[in-house]
């Protein structure tokens, strides 16, 4: 447990940061979910959310959520899928 007041207090800062960094990484996830589901039936609409997916990726690597050789590698799996 954390005695400095400082460290309480850095705490609470990373617990609020770890709640927005798990919405950006679920929206991230449940998109290329969908993406992946979807693919298997109807390539054009996969192809549609493409850019909805790669916006989502690239929003979690500029906030940090991962890292950009991570979305790098999922961004080319999805459009290869997609094709």
């Amino acid at each position: 447990m954390p005695i400095t007041q400082s460290a309480k207090k850095a705490i609470r800062g990373s617990l609020r940061k770890k709640v927005f960094n798990d919405q950006r990484k679920k929206a991230m996830k449940e998109i290329i979910k969908k993406i992946e589901k979807i693919a298997k039936t109807d390539k054009a609409e996969a192809m549609k959310m493409l850019s909805d997916a790669f916006q989502a990726i690239d929003k979690a690597v500029q906030k940090g959520v991962i890292k950009k050789n991570n979305a790098a590698r999922k961004k080319s799996r999805l459009s290869r899928l997609v094709k």
